[in-house]
Order: structure tokens, then C-alpha cells, then sequence
């Protein structure tokens, strides 16, 4: 744009907003509005005045104020009752066109709200959308039989990435942190255990594995960006980092899978593998030097607080107490 034109746009720009401000003085509120509408229809600034739900000195003053902002005679006021004056009568059927408009523009707006609240996208890494995801969007059915959820689910990094680009209204991660650019609330802490098959040599271990040895032992991993993995590598950082995995798996029953099958160790969500457990297909190994415990979060993308069906799922969320290894946990904000 050029300069010439630049200093129009400024000035059509100015000059729109001293109409506004002048408009805001010189022209009375929708209240004001209404009431002189209830007293042109009933007749009577009493009744007027107990229809809106207001007292009738507040009636008087009210259309006191809007004849002297218009600088107009609007009702003659007798023991009889109250009566439009001429001038009062056109006002009125201007003001009519008005508070049909406002009426318009709030019965689109309720059907704009209506049709965001009836739909909800959630994206959840995988163990919280396979672990404790279903139990949360139960109990919002409950609360809400008509919203709509679509769920995707992933690892972490996916989970930032629909919420950045607007594919999602609320998310769930289990990584060591918030990913940039979002908010986020802590729902749950959870731990994460090292287990084996029932035939590895460490299934029959009776000393704890040192963080060290941990570290430098290949595992069965998921893939980087899982909120498992990025934990996991936080916790062994001190210590030379992950060794290069023996198996590197896209979903947590892959993994399980492997592990069963003797193929070698892992580190999964005390979630995942609490039934294998039960049923000794899996074995925890204890381990000593480090801190294997993650939190769970909600997260939106900042500035934008989840509002209608996700602020209720994430109320849900906190009133939960989880399942098996998940603890619940405060806000973070």
C-alpha cells in the first residue's frame, strides 16, 4: 500500500471510531429501548416497569434519561397512564427495528454457541486414550448425551501439532513438559515401571537395576515423541542417555507384545501393563537411582481456556481418581 493510501485507510479508521463513540453517547441502550417498547404495547410505565422486572421510579429515570440523551419528548405521563407523544411514537417504531436486530444477532449467536458445544475433538497420546480417556468421555455423555466427540490418538508431539493448528479443542500428553505454545493443566500423575517377560534372566533378579545399567541396556521402546520415551530419556539423561533400542514400536501392545515374548525389557505406564502383571505374563523389575514418575496433562493452546464441552471434560478429569497407577493431581494452570 502506499503511503497516500495508507494515510486514508488512518483516517477512515479514525473516523469510524468517533462515529462509534458519538453514537455510543447520543443513542439510548437496548434496556432503555425495550422499556419504552413495554410502555408504547401495555399502556402504563407501572406495568411496563413489572414486566422488565425493575421499579417503576427506575422506569421513570430510565426514560427520563433516554428523553434527555435524545434531547426528545417521548411519553406524557398522567394519572391516567403514560402515553407516547408523536415524536414518541416514531422513536418507537425505530426503536423497535433496533432490538429486532439485537434479537437477531443474539438468536444467531446462540445457534453459532450451539453448534461449537455440540461437537468436542480431543487428542490423547495413547496410554491416556486407551487407559482412562473412555471412563472421562462416559461420564460426559452423561452430562452432555448430545455432544459429539471425535477422538485422535497418538503421542505427544501429534497431540501439540492438531492443537496448534486448530484440529482439536483439548488435548491430553504425558510428557516431561508443556509443548510451547500451549496451556495446561496437571490431571494425574502416573508411574512408569521396567518390566520383562517371565523368561528373562532379570525376571529373577533380586537386587534392583541401577539407573546406569538401566541406561546402558538396549530396550523395547516406543517411538520418539511418545510421552513415554521423552520421559524416559529426561530420567537417564545423568546417566549417558538411552542406549540405542532393541526395538523401536509405534503402540504400547506392540511393545507388550515383544516384551512377552521375551524379546527383552521395557519401560511402559504402570497403566499399560497392570493386567499383564496380574496374570504374571509381564515381570516388574524393580530399579534404584532413578525417578520413573511422570504427570499427566490437559493442554489447549494458550490464551484460549477450554470453554463448553471441553471445560466440562476437563472438570471431569480432575474429579476422577484415576485408575490403577494414575494418582490424581491439582491445576498447573
Amino acid at each position: 500500500m502506499s503511503e497516500q493510501g495508507a494515510q486514508r485507510a488512518a483516517r477512515g479508521a479514525a473516523a469510524a471510531t468517533v462515529v462509534t463513540a458519538r453514537l455510543g453517547d447520543r443513542v439510548p441502550d437496548l434496556a432503555a429501548l425495550q422499556l419504552l417498547l413495554a410502555v408504547a404495547r401495555l399502556g402504563s410505565l407501572g406495568r411496563a416497569a413489572r414486566e422488565l422486572g425493575i421499579s417503576q421510579p427506575a422506569a421513570s429515570g430510565r426514560i427520563r434519561s433516554m428523553e434527555q440523551r435524545l434531547g426528545l419528548a417521548l411519553v406524557d405521563r398522567s394519572p391516567r397512564g403514560s402515553r407516547l407523544t408523536e415524536t414518541g411514537a416514531l422513536v418507537t417504531d425505530w426503536a423497535r427495528r433496533i432490538v429486532e436486530a439485537a434479537e437477531a444477532f443474539d438468536a444467531g449467536a446462540e445457534a453459532l454457541r450451539g453448534r461449537r458445544d455440540s461437537r468436542l475433538r480431543v487428542a490423547a497420546s495413547l496410554t491416556i486414550a486407551e487407559y482412562l480417556l473412555p471412563g472421562w468421555l462416559i461420564a460426559l455423555r452423561r452430562e452432555r448425551p448430545d455432544t459429539a466427540v471425535s477422538l485422535q490418538a497418538g503421542n505427544s508431539t501429534m497431540v501439540a501439532d492438531r492443537l496448534l493448528a486448530h484440529e482439536a479443542d483439548l488435548g491430553f500428553v504425558e510428557g516431561p513438559g508443556v509443548p510451547q505454545g500451549l496451556g495446561a493443566a496437571v490431571i494425574a500423575q502416573d508411574r512408569l515401571v521396567v518390566v520383562v517377560g517371565s523368561g528373562h534372566p532379570w525376571a529373577r533378579r533380586r537386587r534392583p537395576v541401577p539407573a546406569d545399567e538401566l541406561a546402558a541396556t538396549g530396550l523395547i521402546l516406543r517411538e520418539e515423541g511418545s510421552g513415554t520415551r521423552q520421559v524416559l530419556d529426561a530420567a537417564l539423561a545423568p546417566y549417558g542417555g538411552l542406549a540405542a533400542p532393541l526395538l523401536e514400536l509405534a503402540s504400547t501392545t506392540a511393545v507388550k507384545a515383544a516384551v512377552v515374548s521375551g524379546a527383552g525389557p521395557s519401560v511402559l505406564s504402570e497403566l499399560a501393563v497392570s493386567d499383564e502383571l496380574a496374570a504374571r505374563r509381564l515381570v516388574k523389575v524393580p530399579v534404584e537411582g532413578v525417578r520413573l514418575r511422570r504427570d499427566l496433562r490437559a493442554v489447549w493452546p494458550s490464551g484460549h481456556r477450554p470453554t463448553g464441552p471441553a471445560r466440562d471434560l476437563l472438570s471431569l478429569t480432575r474429579r476422577s481418581p484415576g485408575r490403577d497407577g494414575a494418582e490424581a493431581g491439582p491445576a498447573d494452570g
